[in-house]
C-alpha cells in the first residue's frame, strides 16, 4: 500500500542547507560579535549613550533639542532597554543582535541573488570583518543601521521580484527605508543605489506607483532628522574637512583592517563583474561605494561630516559582493568561498584582539581610575568635563574630592556637568590636584581647565596616557 510519505519528494540537501544557513549563519556573526563585549572599556559615545537614555522624556527631548537630534529613535529604544541595567555587556548586546539579524538577511540576500554558497560566505566574511567585531560590540547605532540597511535591500529584492498588483512587499519595503532613517541620519547614502535596482527591473508605472511611494514615505524620517541635525552643526564642529584622499582609507575603515579591506575590496570588484544580474551588480556597487562618495560631497556641500564609523552601513555590501566573486568559480566553489573565509579570519585577527583589549575603544577609564592614587588631601579635576562620565561609571570608591562639580546630574542640553568656575578658591585646600583630560599630554595645554590649574599655583609633577590616541591622559599636579 502506497502511503503519503512514500509518494513525497525527498527532502535534498541542497534545499536544507538553504532553509537553515541564514539561522546558524546569524547566531554565528551575533556571537562572533557579543565575544569580547565586557572586556573592553566603554568610550565617550557610549557613556553618552547611557546618559541619554538614562533621562526622562522631557530631558532626552531637551537634549535632542541641541545636540544629536539625529539620534533621538535609538536614544528612545535604549531608554527602554536601559531598564534591564546599564552593564557593559547588557548595553551592547543590541548592537550583537543587530549583527545577527544583518547576516540573516545577508545571507538569504546572497543566495537569492547568486545561490547558497553566495549567501553562506557574505554572512561569514560578514561575521570575520574585524569591523564587525568593533560595532558589534558598540553601545551606538552603527550595527543597527547596518542591519536596517540589509533589510532595506533584501526587502527592495522581494518586492521586485512581487506581482504588480501586490501591495504588501512595497509596505515592507517602505517601512524597511524608515527603519533606515531612523537608525543613523548617514545611512540614508546607501538609498540612492536602489535606485539602479527599481528602474532597471521595474516598468515605468510600478516605479511611479509602488518603488517611489514607498520610499518617500520611508524617508520622512530621515527629513525630519536632518533639519534637526543641520540645526545642531555645532555639535559636530569638531570634525575636520576632508579632501579626496580619505576615500583611500575607505576599504581599510569598512573592513576594521588595511590588509583585510584591500583584499576583499579587489575581490567583491570582481563580483561586481561577475553577478550575472546586472541591474543588482550595479545596486550592489552603488551600496559599497556610494556611501563616502556622498559623505564627502555632503561635507564640502554643506558642513564637514565625514567620519569612518557613518560608514559602517557598506560593510555588508563588502562582505556581499566578496561572496558573490567567490562562489562564482567553477568547479571549486567549496575551496575558494572557504578559503576566502580562512584568509580573511587570518589576516583580521590581530585587529580582532586589538578591539577586545581594555584600550579597544581608545578610552580606557578604568586605567585612569586606576592611575589616580588618591591620598587624603587630593582633589581632582576634568580637562573636559564630560570625561568625568566615565569616572562615575568605573568609580571603585576611591576616588579624589571632585572640587568643581556641582551636582550629580549632566547639563540638559548636553553631555558634560555643571562646574564651578572658581577653580583657585574651590583648590584652596588642597596640595595635590589629578586632572584627567581626553587626548594625548600635550593637548592639556590648550584646555581652559588646566591652565586653571597652573595659574592656582600648581606645578606638573607627572603624566600618564593610555596608550592609543586620542586616549586618556591622566597628570598629577602639586603646589609650587
Amino acid at each position: 500500500m502506497t502511503t503519503a510519505s512514500t509518494l513525497a519528494p525527498p527532502v535534498r540537501p541542497a534545499l536544507r542547507q538553504r532553509r537553515s544557513s541564514p539561522w546558524w549563519m546569524a547566531g554565528i556573526a551575533g556571537i562572533v560579535a557579543f565575544t569580547g563585549s565586557g572586556s573592553a572599556s566603554l568610550n565617550g559615545d557610549e557613556l553618552a549613550t547611557i546618559s541619554a537614555a538614562s533621562r526622562s522624556l522631557p530631558g532626552l527631548w531637551e537634549l535632542a533639542r541641541h545636540i544629536d537630534g539625529h539620534f533621538l529613535p535609538y536614544y528612545l529604544f535604549m531608554q527602554l532597554w536601559v531598564n534591564g541595567g546599564t552593564g557593559e555587556l547588557w548595553l551592547r548586546l543590541p548592537s550583537a543582535l543587530a549583527i545577527g539579524v544583518a547576516a540573516w538577511f545577508l545571507v538569504d540576500l546572497g543566495r537569492r541573488l547568486h545561490g547558497t554558497w553566495a549567501g553562506v560566505t557574505a554572512g561569514a566574511l560578514f561575521a570575520a570583518l574585524p569591523s564587525v567585531s568593533y560595532y558589534g560590540a558598540f553601545a551606538r547605532s552603527y550595527a543597527p543601521a547596518a542591519a536596517a540597511v540589509v533589510f532595506s535591500f533584501w526587502a527592495l529584492h522581494r518586492a521586485t521580484r512581487a506581482q504588480e498588483t501586490e501591495r504588501a512587499p512595497w509596505v515592507l519595503y517602505g517601512a524597511a527605508v524608515g527603519l533606515v532613517c531612523c537608525t543613523h541620519l548617514f545611512a540614508v547614502l546607501v538609498l540612492p543605489a536602489q535606485l539602479v535596482a527599481a528602474v532597471a527591473l521595474l516598468p515605468r508605472r510600478t516605479v511611479l506607483l509602488r518603488w517611489l511611494p514607498a520610499i518617500a514615505a520611508g524617508c520622512l524620517p530621515a527629513l525630519v532628522l536632518g533639519l534637526i541635525g543641520y540645526g545642531e552643526r555645532h555639535a559636530i564642529s569638531w570634525i575636520p574637512q576632508r579632501g579626496a584622499e580619505v576615500l583611500l582609507k575607505f576599504p581599510k575603515m569598512v573592513a576594521g583592517g588595511t590588509e583585510v579591506g584591500v583584499l576583499l575590496f579587489v575581490v567583491a570588484l570582481a563580483g561586481v563583474v561577475l553577478l550575472r544580474n546586472r541591474a543588482w551588480a550595479g545596486t550592489l556597487l552603488g551600496w559599497l561605494v556610494l556611501p563616502p562618495l556622498l559623505l564627502l560631497t555632503v561635507s564640502h556641500l554643506v558642513t564637514p561630516v565625514y567620519v569612518d564609523r557613518y560608514l559602517f552601513v557598506a560593510a555588508p555590501a563588502l562582505a556581499l559582493l566578496a561572496g558573490i566573486a567567490v562562489a562564482s568559480v567553477p568547479r571549486a566553489t567549496v575551496v575558494a568561498c572557504c578559503g576566502l573565509v580562512v584568509v580573511t579570519v587570518v589576516v583580521g585577527f590581530p585587529q580582532r584582539v586589538e578591539i577586545r583589549e581594555a584600550n579597544g575603544r581608545f578610552e580606557d577609564f578604568p586605567w585612569a581610575v586606576r592611575k589616580v592614587d588618591a591620598q587624603s588631601q587630593d582633589a581632582i579635576v576634568f580637562g573636559q568635563s564630560s570625561v568625568r562620565a566615565g569616572f562615575d561609571y568605573y568609580d571603585d570608591g576611591a576616588m579624589p574630592a571632585d572640587v568643581l562639580r556641582l551636582g550629580p546630574d549632566p547639563e540638559a542640553d548636553g553631555f558634560g556637568f555643571p562646574e564651578r568656575d572658581d577653580v583657585a578658591a574651590a583648590l584652596a585646600d588642597w596640595e595635590r590636584v589629578w586632572v584627567v583630560w581626553r587626548g594625548v599630554k600635550s593637548a592639556g595645554q590648550k584646555l581652559p581647565r588646566v591652565k586653571a590649574v597652573q595659574e592656582a599655583g600648581y606645578e606638573q609633577a607627572g603624566s600618564w596616557h593610555s596608550a592609543d590616541t586620542p586616549g586618556l591622559t591622566v597628570a598629577l599636579f602639586t603646589r609650587k
